[in-house]
């Protein structure tokens, strides 16, 4: 296995049309790196450039010690997973599984252990003499997860596998891939559109907007930490609430108001993020997560209070979805713009604006509460849990990877520790 860096990688097509645009990334050997974002991001054109299926425009791609830009895919050690799973219908599955090995010609008694191998780990050892048509999706899917694992390569390049899958199905092959990875430790990029794919598939998550890199970072500290709006939108589900909201000092400390509401911002919160202080007597879009409020009457007592009225409730069996509208107008910003667009394109109506001077926003509360569509909810937030963005930038305020002020540019890469 190997690493896998990416040096300021461009595509542009016919036209001018740039579907990456200056990508800087390194994949550590051994990780699970997942690419994320909407339709059009370029992810997948990240990915067919590393597997050398598209040739870059611009920058260095290396594979271990290898630029391996002027390198035909067969001879770059990597192995592809698509899709629509590209499997022969003519042959059985044990001969798709070996058909690679028998083209570079291996010997007989390695093929023969490494397909025996491959078939105990992907549970396809009842299922050897059949041919594809007569598989279900998952088992056709484990099939060419298993034609790439007997190839023993440097890396596993993935475009959406398991998109063609249900729901549940979809569940249990992510457990399957978690398991593979854990057991194999082979340097793995993987395509999705799906944020609960990344979010439990990925060591780590790059998300990309419009071809350029926007954060990469550890799932959890995406969601903890997101460096824009965007990625704190994107990154979530329900996605995050945002207003645009006054931030002041009073006797009881900083605080932040908006709609007719005002909430409490804890000292530690404040000091934990630099740059708030001069925003004292301005204005901050306000960002709130859905999870970080409760039902008041399941909630720590100390926690500040919003009341609202539930527009619509969605019950979810261990929580419950509260959809409620406030008095503020949309936020006006390219990043939010972007986001209500992609939860438009997915009929998230929870995302979209309720009118020009009303939104709507989630909150995910207690499954015992006794919350009814129309009547009205004392809604608690979690104050420690808020964060801030600059309205004009649409920056995270005081996140330690954001740029300098006045810049529009997406944060750099994170670096996390091996």
């Amino acid at each position: 296995m190997a690493g896998i860096t990416l040096r300021d990688v461009d595509k542009v097509y016919t036209g001018g049309v740039k579907a990456v645009d200056g990508l800087n990334l390194e994949i550590r050997e051994g990780e699970f790196m997942v690419l994320v974002g909407p339709s059009g991001c370029g992810k997948s054109t990240a990915l067919r450039m590393i597997a050398g299926l598209e040739e870059i425009s611009a920058g260095t791609i290396s594979i271990g010690d290898r630029v391996v830009n002027d390198l035909a895919p067969k001879d770059r050690d990597i192995a592809m997973v698509f899709q629509n799973y590209a499997l022969y219908p003519h042959m059985t599955v044990e001969q798709n599984l070996s058909f690679g090995l028998r083209l570079r010609g291996t010997a007989k008694g390695e093929i023969r252990e490494r397909v025996r191998e491959a078939a105990r780990m992907l549970g396809l050892e009842p299922y050897l003499r059949r041919k594809p048509a007569a598989l279900s999706g998952g088992q056709r899917q484990r099939v060419a997860m298993g034609r790439a694992i007997v190839r023993e390569p440097q890396a596993f390049l993935m475009d959406e596998p398991l998109s063609n899958l249900d729901a549940k199905l979809r569940v249990s092959m992510r457990s399957s891939l978690n398991q593979l990875h854990d057991r194999l430790r082979v340097t793995t990029v993987y395509v999705t559109h799906d944020q609960v794919e990344a979010m439990t598939l990925g060591d780590r998550v790059c998300v990309l907007r419009d071809g350029r890199l926007q954060q990469v970072d550890t799932p959890q500290r995406l969601f903890d930490h997101p460096v824009n709006l965007f990625v704190a939108g994107f990154i979530g589900s329900p996605s995050m609430n945002f207003v645009t909201a006054g931030l002041d000092r009073g006797d009881g400390g900083a605080r932040v108001t908006f709609a007719g509401y005002e909430l409490p911002v804890p000292d530690a919160l404040f000091t934990a993020r630099p740059g708030l202080e001069d925003r004292l007597g301005g204005e901050v879009v306000l960002g709130i997560r859905p999870s970080d409020f409760e039902d008041a009457a399941h909630a720590k007592p100390d926690w500040p209070v919003l009341g609202a009225t539930a527009n619509v409730i969605e019950e979810l069996g261990s929580e419950i979805n509260v959809i409620f509208g406030i008095d503020a107008p949309p936020v006006e910003h390219h990043d939010t713009a972007a986001l209500a667009q992609e939860a438009g394109d997915e009929e998230d109506v929870a995302a979209l604006p309720l009118s020009d001077h009303r939104t709507l926003w989630t909150a995910r509360v207690n499954a015992r509460s006794d919350v009814r569509p129309g009547q009205p909810i004392d809604l608690a937030v979690d104050a420690h849990a808020l964060h801030f963005f600059d309205p004009t930038t649409g920056l995270a305020i005081g996140h330690p990877d954001a740029p300098a002020a006045g810049s529009t540019d997406p944060a750099p890469a994170t670096k996390v520790p091996a």
